[in-house]
């Protein structure tokens, strides 16, 4: 998100957290051109009016490059014309200021619902089986309910692919780069976690001052 409205920022921020999304909040458009080049994040909301490099114009840079991820315009702007203006520089949705936190909220779930058409992607974990456009872990043909935070910390070291991941690095996969929260949360994930996928043939193993690795046991 890229909004130089503080109050505005931490509203959004913690509304979308709130609903198990990890968010990074940028106030600066200079500081957000070079964000944008480098990070992985699924959409952006994106302020018009920023300090340095103004929304649209980060817009048009990212359509150039072929940065194809959705954008909401978030924006005080409420001619025709600017709306118009807005779109056609790529935005994929425009909502004005004052808006109703629940709209937005609705606006990003439609968005990353229509980014991509979802399709099964199992992959063998241990015993399970992982589903990564649903996010979901099946054992068998049973779902194994994770809590949201408990499936970004899985999802995160499933990614490393048994490479040690640091206690800062889960907690910015989780909460977002710069979160303020604490490191000790990570611990209380991990326990969590270990416990329940250790029927299931994997364990977490916790590499003191370096980090966690998601390993397969050897059943042998």
């Amino acid at each position: 998100m890229v909004e130089d409205n503080t109050s505005l920022s931490k509203g959004i921020t913690y509304r979308l957290e709130d609903a198990g999304h990890a968010v990074d909040a940028l106030g600066d458009g200079t500081e957000a051109a070079d964000y944008l080049k480098t990070d992985g994040a699924d959409l952006v909301i994106l302020d018009i009016n920023l300090p340095g490099v103004n929304g649209l114009t980060l817009l048009s840079d990212m359509r150039k490059r072929g940065d194809l991820r959705p954008v909401i315009l978030l924006t005080a702007r409420a001619e025709t014309q600017d709306r118009v203006i807005g779109l056609d520089a790529g935005a994929d949705d425009y909502l004005i200021k004052p808006f109703e936190m629940a709209e937005l909220e609705a606006r990003v779930r439609a968005l990353l619902r229509r980014r991509q058409v979802p399709q099964p992607q199992l992959r063998p974990v241990g015993q399970l089986q992982y589903d990564a456009s649903a996010r979901q872990l099946f054992a068998e043909e049973a779902e194994i309910d994770l809590p949201r935070r408990e499936m970004s910390v899985f999802e995160c070291l499933l990614d490393a692919g048994g490479r040690l991941v640091s206690k800062t690095a889960v907690l910015d996969h989780v909460y977002g780069v710069g979160a303020d929260i604490e490191e000790t949360v990570v611990e209380v994930y991990i326990s969590r976690l270990r416990s329940r996928l250790k029927p299931y043939g994997l364990t977490i193993r916790t590499r003191r001052g370096l980090g966690y690795q998601l390993l397969v046991e050897d059943t042998e």
